[in-house]
Parts: C-alpha cells; structure tokens; sequence
C-alpha cells in the first residue's frame, strides 16, 4: 500500500469519527493540511472515499473531513434503521415521525439562506421549538387541504399513503410517563431522540437543558444540511410554509424561495 493511499485511508478514518476534531489531535491536523494543499493526495482521499460508496463533503480545519454515504454504502444510516433504533416500532408512521423532527430541526436551524451559506454562523434549536415548529406546519397544511376539500383519511388498504403531517398531528406531543419523564413514543420524544442522534455524530452541540433540551448547530452540520438543502428546504418551499412559531411567542421567518433552494 502506498503512503498516499494509507493515509487517505486514515484522514477517512478520522472523518468517521465525527466527535473528534483536528485542533484536538496533532496527526488529524496534519493530514487535512496536506489534502487541503496537495491536490496529488486530496485525489487519492477521493478515491479511497468513493472505493468506500462515501463522497466527501468538505475538508477544513475546523471540523475535518465531512463525508456523505451513498445508497450502496456499509456507513449510509437509513430511516427505516434509525427509526428502529430510536422508536419502540419500526412502522412506516414512525420513520415518518422521524423524518420530520430533522426536517424541522434543519429548518429552525437555518432559516435564512444567508445562514446556511455563512460558515461562521452558529444556529440554536430546542427540543420544544422543533416540535412546535413542526406541529404549527401541520396544522396549516391540515387547514390549507380542509380549503381544498381533499380527503382527510387514506385509503384504508394504503395506510403508508397517510400524509406525514396527519401523523405528525395525530401523535400525542407529550404524554404523560406519570413520573414526569419524556416518553420516546411521543413528538417531542422523537424530536429528543433526532438532536440527540446529530448531537452523537457531530453534528449539534449540547447548550443547556431549557425547552427540552438546547443545541447549537456545528460546521459539521451545516456542510450536511447544505448538501441536502435543496430536497429540505425545496419542501418546506413547496408546502407553502413561511413562516411559523417556535412556540416561544416568536415568529420565526423562513424566507427560503424557489430560486433560494435552485442556487444550493
């Protein structure tokens, strides 16, 4: 094995390890500086990574290699597997429950596209906001298909066709454990279990325990909601969701546009 391709593999490696950072290691460092500088060697992490089913996002000093995985790949983390890590049942109304906490949480994170584009800004979200972020769109969207007159109830032979927001309204937000504890069935237990998922990887930063649970948003994260920001935030755009509450009392403003999501 050449020298190249062993430390192609190793730059990699520690890339996979998303909590550590290269201020906080010697050789980490190192090696970003050489892919960052020798575009001999940054192609071999490229190919190493893709050898891998992995692409690489991004390469910096503050948060290391960013990698995505492709479909194919033994890293990609599906919904049907998180799910099923995170819930007490894998069905297909759960992934949904837990699709949207990211969707919101990547939405109350960055709500401007001018956030998402700056690698100094430093977003904040809570577990309570993201579940009333998502649990106000819902309940426009149920009003906006009352107005069109669509069917409230899917075709009972098709339960998986049932709309995500119904089954995001459906569930309880936060039932009682009876000792006062969270219950991971409900949405703000589901919306715990997705910070603290990012939070594993890298991706928020605990700040505090108000509202449920307080993060701040990490380089690591946004490189990631960049990469998928025209299919998140091409959602929201098309679900005609502006602007909704956090359930703080503030509005919070999410100016994405069509012509926003087409630049990313």
């Amino acid at each position: 094995m050449s020298t190249d391709t062993r430390d192609a593999a190793r730059l990699i490696a520690f890339g996979l390890r998303p909590k550590v950072r290269p201020a906080r290691d010697a050789e980490y460092a190192a090696l970003v500086r050489r892919y960052r500088g020798d575009a001999t060697f940054a192609d071999a992490v490229t190919s190493v990574a893709f050898g891998m089913d992995l692409i690489v996002l991004d390469v910096d000093d503050s948060h290391g290699l960013v990698a995505a995985a492709t479909e194919d790949s033994p890293f990609a983390v599906r919904m049907g597997d998180y799910a099923r890590r995170t819930a007490s049942e894998g069905r297909a109304a759960e992934r949904v429950l837990h699709a949207l906490a990211h969707l919101g949480a990547a939405a109350m994170a960055y709500p401007r596209p001018a956030d998402l584009a700056n690698p100094a800004y430093v977003g904040r979200i809570t577990v309570n906001g993201v579940d009333a972020f998502v649990r106000e769109a819902a309940r426009r969207l149920a009003e906006l298909a009352a107005a069109d007159g669509e069917e409230l109830d899917p075709p009972t032979d098709q339960p998986d066709l049932e709309v995500a927001w119904r089954v995001y309204q459906r569930r309880a937000a936060s039932p009682s454990s009876g000792d006062g504890r969270r219950v991971a069935s409900s949405t703000t237990g589901m919306v715990g279990k997705a910070l603290a998922f990012l939070a594993d990887h890298g991706m928020l930063a605990p700040a505090g325990d108000e509202r449920g649970g307080t993060y701040r948003t990490t380089s690591r994260y946004r490189v990631q909601v960049l990469d998928a920001g025209a299919r998140l935030f091409g959602d929201l755009v098309r679900l005609g969701v502006p602007a909704i509450t956090d359930g703080t009392g503030t509005l919070v403003t999410l100016v994405w546009t069509d012509d926003a999501v087409a630049e990313l």
